[in-house]
């Protein structure tokens, strides 16, 4: 009996032992323990703040209740709040979050995985970042809309009152495997025109407003109205930035470098205005992956960002007429095909006089007419340009795009007069062609990692015969280019504020020219090739919270024939002082083995005087240039003022590409020129009205230290630039009003009135100092209006008038001098601009 009690009493405490060893570990468990379990159990994920949770302490749930009854059981032991989403995100509040906070998870739209450190932003640039589940929150603010982007991604941004109160909501990104900067000034000069972080200026010309003078989106001409960018020549096959040639500019279409970009000899762009759907202009701090120049880069992309309709248009001015053709097989593939051609063989117009006359003033086939009497002329000009492309969206990861270009330029003049009872006749034929192709292959391979590969061709031609048919002699002129190339792109996003890339590039590039004489007979043949590999390293990085965009790139080339290693740094810096105020610095180093020269400047009747050569690397150098610029952005209420300081050094010139007309004119030496300069542009824009005016001042010099004077003003230095306009916009109506003025160019001028006859066989000017002396002062006001409406059948219809130098002034902007033998005189030669012209189009888009 004893022992059945003693039984009983040591069963009791055993069970109540246990009983007190569960209760104790029901009131001692952390709360951070229970949501582990939970989310195990559950197959949930709790996004918290550690700080909120950590000291709480208290009784876990029973297992046996559902999800919710457990979260109702936590609200009620720790006061917090539970938010449940699908059954799927636990969102855990210290205070209700209706009233205080917005949160919200984004993901992926490929893939719906979600996004880590994507940037949560309000307007006023407060804002927060995702964790690694997407997941976010931040306190609500009296603004109206909330803004999400993520690199390579396109931004979404969503208004307040669209977002859940109750709920976090999901957002959706879209990948975007081009890098998305954010723009630091929209409406730059003109809707369609904005600069982005790095310092690039992006236009597009689908979007474009409208510029003074233009009632087309010619990139060539637009480009012009940017400040630090001119033409002294008033060509857009001479254009100059920041004091350089025209050659030193990288022109790409579509991947192709192109080495013929105006049709008209430069009167107008070679590319179909109605086409690009981008271009990006870098004046300095270009991409690593851009090389071959050592001044700025134009890359023009006719890639569609999206999905567009099937489409048809066509238009004509009074220079010539095209037509366009967009369709599309399905959403995955289209072809697409554009064609322009000059309208001179139908009709003669006061736009085309115009053009003709300032294109041929002074060259060979004016000055036949101004040496003859009983002069007859016969004259054949025409141009044409047409592209096609082929887009194929293979899958989801893989598109493959084909772009094909062909431009071409011809002229044929035949010309004859009878000088004492003796007939002297000529003929004289100009082509100058560029054609392209390019394959474009592209990989996502996910939302963090894409290649790009690149393989192109361009060819360029230029070739002019004359046949003096009273001697039968006949003299040909032509310049070939073949340009080879493959590009390899890899692009990856380390995180929401780093992206790396790395590439590699191959160029060949094989230059012929030929010169040709039948009596007396003479053959004059060279060619050039240069095989060159480039590897390319570069480092992104983009804070938005913090304002800071800063991207270093090195690309390092190597050129086979010469053996020679070039390494060339770039980098691009943007820092925002405030909300209105950005700090932007920019450098570059980069070199150039292909450029244009002058050997005569009659060459090619004086049109076209310029061929394409290869360095050499001894009589003919490598060029190189550094650049560095420190310039602020300040927008504000619709106002926006830009102001850029730059050094700019370029060596390894050659007199020979420079256009000299002077003492220089037949000189081959080798010097550098250097430029310190300012650029300012002040905007405004009120309403549908946006006005502003730029100032460009440049201090551009030459040396070259085997000359006896070897320092003096460069030949394109335009020391001050002063541009405005007036531009208003309204539903479908547009008119701009502005106007250009600058300091005349310089000039040399002879020392003495006296030829110099000491070789009695090739009598020469005395000149004094290379351009001592400036041409007159340039002003030119032009103006240009266009208007939209659609019809009863939906056809869109557009109709444009412009007047270029509308008051008509006779600006001059060249002079130089030549011996005349008949009179054993000095001639002095002045070149024009265009007097007035008037241009009128009209397009219908169906």
């Amino acid at each position: 009996m004893f022992f059945i009690k003693r039984f009983y009493v040591l069963f009791f405490c055993f069970v109540f032992a246990l009983s007190t060893c569960a209760q104790d570990r029901n009131k001692a468990t952390a709360l951070k323990t229970i949501l582990e379990s939970i989310q195990k159990r559950h197959h949930v994920t709790f996004n918290y703040i550690d700080s909120e949770i950590t000291k709480v302490i208290i009784i876990p749930p029973k297992k046996s209740l559902s999800l919710n009854q457990k979260l109702a059981y936590l609200h009620k032991r720790t006061k917090l709040y539970f938010e449940n989403i699908d059954n799927e995100f636990i969102n855990i509040f210290k205070s209700n979050p209706t009233n205080k906070n917005i949160c919200g998870y984004v993901f992926s739209l490929e893939n719906h995985l979600p996004l880590e450190n994507a940037n949560i932003q309000f307007s006023n640039n407060v804002g927060t970042r995702t964790n690694k589940k997407g997941y976010f929150t931040i306190k609500k603010k009296d603004l109206d809309e909330l803004n999400i982007s993520y690199v390579g991604f396109t931004s979404k941004t969503i208004l307040i009152s669209e977002i859940q109160s109750k709920n976090c909501s999901k957002f959706y990104l879209e990948p975007k495997v081009a890098e998305l900067l954010e723009v630091k000034a929209s409406h730059f000069l003109a809707t369609g025109i904005s600069k982005t972080l790095d310092g690039t200026l992006v236009i597009k010309p689908k979007k474009l407003g409208i510029l003074p003078g233009l009632i087309e989106p010619d990139v060539l001409q637009t480009i012009q109205q940017i400040p630090g960018i001119n033409s002294a020549d008033e060509s857009v096959a001479s254009i100059n930035v920041r004091g350089g040639t025209h050659d030193q500019n990288l022109f790409l279409w579509n991947g192709i470098k192109m080495y013929q970009t105006g049709h008209f000899f430069g009167l107008i762009s070679a590319f179909n205005p109605y086409l690009p759907h981008t271009i990006s202009l870098s004046k300095n701090g270009s991409s690593a992956f851009y090389g071959q120049s050592v001044s700025s880069v134009v890359d023009i992309s006719s890639n569609p960002p999206k999905y567009e309709k099937n489409s048809i248009s066509a238009g004509i001015n009074m220079i010539n007429a095209d037509i366009y053709s967009k369709y599309n097989f399905n959403k995955e593939s289209f072809v697409e095909i554009a064609a322009r051609k000059s309208i001179m063989d139908l009709v003669q117009t006061p736009t085309y006089k115009q053009y003709y006359t300032k294109a041929f003033q002074n060259t060979t086939i004016s000055n036949y007419y101004n040496k003859n009497t009983n002069y007859s002329s016969d004259k054949d000009f025409n141009f044409y340009d047409i592209t096609a492309k082929y887009s194929q969206k293979i899958n989801k990861k893989d598109r493959l795009i084909i772009d094909l270009l062909t431009i071409s330029d011809q002229l044929k003049v035949s010309q004859s007069a009878i000088i004492n009872n003796t007939i002297s006749s000529e003929k004289n034929i100009l082509y100058q062609k560029n054609y392209g192709g390019n394959i474009s292959y592209n990989r996502n391979w996910n939302t963090k990692n894409s290649t790009h590969l690149n393989i192109y061709s361009s060819i360029y031609e230029l070739e002019s015969r004359k046949n003096k048919i009273e001697s039968n002699q006949t003299s040909k002129q032509s310049n070939d280019v073949i340009d080879n190339g493959v590009k390899l792109e890899n692009n990856h996003i380390i995180n929401s504020k780093l992206n790396f890339n790395n590439g590699y590039q191959y160029n060949e590039i094989g230059i012929t020219n030929t010169s040709t004489i039948n009596s007396p007979m003479f053959y004059k043949k060279n060619t050039d090739i240069i095989r060159a590999h480039a590897v390319i390293l570069e480092v992104k990085y983009n804070d938005t919270i913090s304002k800071i965009y800063l991207s270093t790139g090195l690309r390092s080339n190597y050129i086979e024939q010469f053996n020679k290693y070039l390494f060339e740094p770039r980098l691009q810096f943007n820092y925002g002082i405030n909300q209105y105020l950005s700090l932007e610095v920019l450098g570059e180093f980069k070199s150039q083995y292909s450029f244009q020269a002058i050997d005569l400047q009659n060459d090619y009747f004086g049109i076209e005087k310029r061929h394409w050569i290869l360095a050499n690397n001894s009589t003919i150098p490598i060029q190189r240039s550094k650049q560095a610029s420190i310039g602020f952005t300040f927008a504000k209420n619709n106002w926006l003022l830009t102001l850029d300081n730059f050094y700019k050094k370029v060596i390894g010139i050659n007199s020979s590409s420079q256009g000299f007309q002077n003492q220089l004119e037949f000189e081959k030496i080798n010097g550098n020129y250097e430029v310190f300069g300012a650029e300012i542009l002040l905007q405004k824009k009120i309403n549908n009205f946006i006005t502003w005016l730029s100032y460009t001042y440049n201090d551009n010099n030459y040396y070259f230290p085997n000359y006896n004077h070897p320092v003096f003003s460069n030949n394109f230095e335009l020391d001050h630039v002063v541009s405005w306009a007036g531009i208003y916009e309204r539903n479908n109506l547009k008119i701009a009003l502005g106007s250009k003025w600058y300091s005349g160019r310089p000039e040399t001028s002879p020392s003495s009135p006296i030829i110099n006859n000491n070789n009695p066989f090739n009598p020469t000017i005395n000149y004094g100092i290379p351009n001592n002396k400036r041409l007159e002062d340039f002003l030119q006001v032009n103006f240009s209006a266009t208007y939209r409406w659609e019809g009863s059948t939906k056809i869109q219809y557009k109709a444009g008038l412009s007047v270029l130098n509308i008051f008509d002034k006779q600006n001059e902007i060249n002079e130089y001098y030549r011996v005349n033998t008949t009179f054993n005189t000095i001639d002095d030669i002045k070149i024009f601009a265009l007097r007035r012209t008037p241009n009128l189009s009209f397009r219908a888009t169906f």
